[in-house]
């Protein structure tokens, strides 16, 4: 009898250490979600990114259904922005989209994803000055001004529309230059279709960007090569009704009977 008493007073000790040890490790045991809420909010306004992500990340696990799990969602992609997480705060961004399309907040989801990818822009606007870029791919440009469109068309009225088109006016120059730039380096080398085709994105996806003009003239230089007669006609319509004054119509000199594509410099 006596070691049976021994024995259980020894579990109900380990218990009781066990549990003192776990409540020493995570001080939020028994945290209300307002309490883990209100103590990410703190940190975030002093900059304590990580200590917020910790908080809200439990409040989303242990709460997932109260009226915080949902705002809790985007304070995480926001402070996963703020610590240098990429990656992990367009993910957040996403699963809110996903998750809860209709809420009130997804036009500042949507505004988040695209600052996120606008402000990666330090090393994705690096291919303005690359000599050859065929091999790169502004990704983070493209999903910033498609993020930022989607706020704009989407939510008209929202406080962050105005400041995402003036986003998207400056992004869209530089992602026109740079399919134009792709278009003209693949025209160098003969691959007519592979310019052609980045010709036509510029073309269809920025059609106010000033190097539209360029975009369509190698449109019509890439379908000529390519032997697409039809093609090459229609384009050539577009561009002349559009750009009636263009110097591309003028390069090579004028000579009578020759088309102003034959003329024209690949490597102007």
């Amino acid at each position: 009898m006596r070691s049976l008493l021994a024995a259980l007073a020894a579990v109900l000790v380990a218990a009781s250490v066990g549990c003192s040890s776990l409540s020493s490790q995570d001080e939020t045991l028994g945290w209300s979600a307002q309490r883990l809420y209100g103590e990410a909010k703190d940190a975030m306004a002093s900059r304590e990114w990580q200590k917020a992500i910790k908080y809200l990340e439990k409040l989303e696990a242990r709460y997932p259904y109260g009226r915080y799990a949902q705002q809790a969602q985007l304070e995480v992609a926001y402070a996963n922005w703020k610590d240098g997480e990429r990656a992990s705060a367009i993910a957040a961004a996403d699963r809110f989209i996903k998750l809860y399309p209709n809420h009130p907040s997804v036009d500042y989801a949507w505004y988040l994803k695209g600052l996120v990818n606008f402000y990666e822009l330090s090393g994705a606007l690096s291919w303005l000055t690359t000599p050859d870029m065929s091999d790169r791919d502004p990704k983070a440009a493209r999903d910033a001004y498609f993020a930022f469109k989607e706020v704009v068309t989407r939510f008209p009225e929202s406080r962050y529309a105005d400041d995402s088109h003036a986003r998207m006016r400056y992004l869209v120059n530089s992602l026109a230059s740079n399919e134009v730039h792709v278009a003209r380096y693949y025209m160098k080398r003969g691959a007519f279709l592979a310019a052609a085709n980045r010709a036509q994105y510029a073309v269809e996806h920025f059609p106010q960007a000033p190097a539209t003009e360029e975009a369509m003239a190698i449109l019509v230089k890439a379908y000529d090569q390519l032997g697409m007669a039809d093609l090459r006609d229609s384009a050539n319509r577009v561009f002349e009704k559009n750009f009636p004054k263009s110097e591309f119509m003028k390069a090579g000199g004028p000579k009578k009977n020759v088309p102003w594509w034959r003329l024209w410099d690949p490597n102007w």
